[in-house]
């Protein structure tokens, strides 16, 4: 399941470069999270890092993009190769 971030949202810039799937992002009046590419983590922590530094405690499970920790992992591979294809057309 992905994560949203809530209205409570302070803007304290915190979780953004936490993020290692660049997911989060700031919206027009609070940050957000694309839950295209949110994995709550898996296949880099144990924990969604972006709760573990959240000062309010704004960033609950999405129940709009429900996802198994084996669609999250799928998901982390397929972010995971398409970095890396574009790291290697950069290069």
């Amino acid at each position: 399941m992905a994560l949203r971030i809530t209205d409570q949202c302070i803007n304290c810039d915190v979780c953004e470069p936490e993020c290692p799937n660049d997911a989060i992002f700031q919206g027009v009046e609070i940050y957000q999270i694309d839950p295209g590419k949110c994995t709550e983590c898996v296949g880099h922590f144990d924990t969604p890092q972006c709760r573990e530094v959240c000062p309010v405690d704004c960033i609950p499970l999405d129940p709009a993009h429900v996802e198994s920790r084996e669609q999250l992992q799928a998901k982390f591979a397929r972010l995971t190769m398409l970095k890396t294809a574009t790291a290697r057309r950069a290069a």
